[in-house]
């Protein structure tokens, strides 16, 4: 099992489906929407482009969660990333939403480089932020 608490245990399409619909609509939620703006600022204004795996934060940098944490001023060292209820909470985001965020960084890049990895986070950002429309 990993941080993200996936599985590869697909017996259950339908399942797997109603997760899914639960993704997508933590992503275009207003919670969701607002972290990955912020997620995308704080990783635009990083002085290296790089992100680290299977933690919030470490010597060498943050994972993409940690980012947007340190820019929050989320004190993240209390925070087990094991906790996909606990992360959600503290970074007010729904729980599908921080597990697909810890999939993507921690084991869809598992064999990127840091910099690869910062990368392909970004481009999903690109993909799921909604243009804000201006009232």
């Amino acid at each position: 099992m990993s941080r993200s608490g996936y599985s590869d245990d697909m017996d259950n399409e339908w399942s797997y489906i109603c997760w899914r619909g639960a993704v997508a609509s933590s992503i275009r939620g207003k919670r969701g929407q607002q972290l990955l703006k912020d997620l995308a600022e704080a990783m635009d204004a990083m002085p290296e482009k790089k992100l680290i795996a299977e933690k919030l934060k470490s010597k060498d940098g943050h994972c993409a969660l940690g980012v947007v944490g340190e820019k929050r001023g989320i004190k993240m060292d209390s925070i087990d990333p094991e906790n996909a209820e606990i992360v959600a909470a503290e970074f007010n985001i729904a729980e599908p939403l921080a597990k697909e965020i810890v999939y993507l960084n921690d084991e869809e890049c598992r064999e990127s480089s840091p910099e690869e990895r910062w990368q392909y986070m970004r481009n999903w950002i690109k993909e799921n932020l909604r243009k804000m429309e201006i009232a």
